[in-house]
């Protein structure tokens, strides 16, 4: 049973109207949350690439990354749940694990259904919510993983344009 339908959903998809990389996190997490997902990546065998500015580099431990000095290169994780389904994992705070999406990536029923499994993965793994918003307008979330529901649910009603 597929979580969200593309017809329903298909407006939170578009890059014209949600930017092209929305804001998807799971507030309230830790440092340990942030080493459950990189376990998990590893665990599921999901294509990966850990960089720091310009040097790939094998995943460190979370503490490690997220105890970096201010001025380090900047590092990122980016994994491939999917063929052409990128997710680039910042490491900017301990306290929330955030990632950016390319809406053009996924456009249609087969890519949401992975997008989909994407946050429930992280969000069961966490027991927390997954939530994804409009680039750049952090407190309005429109869809994610419901932890109780145990299943990506919609946040707010799709608005017609």
């Amino acid at each position: 049973m597929v979580d969200l339908l593309w017809d329903d959903v298909k407006c939170f998809f578009d890059p014209d109207l949600m930017g092209s990389l929305p804001d998807v996190r799971v507030p309230d997490a830790s440092v340990e949350d942030w080493q459950a997902v990189l376990d998990l990546v590893a665990e599921k065998g999901w294509k990966y690439q850990y960089s720091e500015g310009e040097g790939v580099l094998p995943v460190p431990r979370a503490e490690d990354v997220l105890s970096r000095p201010a001025d380090a290169e900047y590092p990122d994780l980016r994994v491939w749940p999917a063929a052409d389904v990128l997710a680039i994992f910042r490491f900017h705070a301990d306290d929330e694990v955030d990632f950016d999406v390319d809406l053009r990536e996924l456009q249609g029923q087969e890519r949401l259904d992975v997008f989909c499994d994407f946050l429930q993965e992280i969000g069961r793994r966490l027991t927390k919510p997954v939530l994804m918003g409009p680039e750049g307008d952090y407190g309005h979330p429109v869809l994610g993983f419901d932890v109780e529901a145990d299943r990506v649910v919609l946040l707010t009603d799709p608005q017609i344009r």
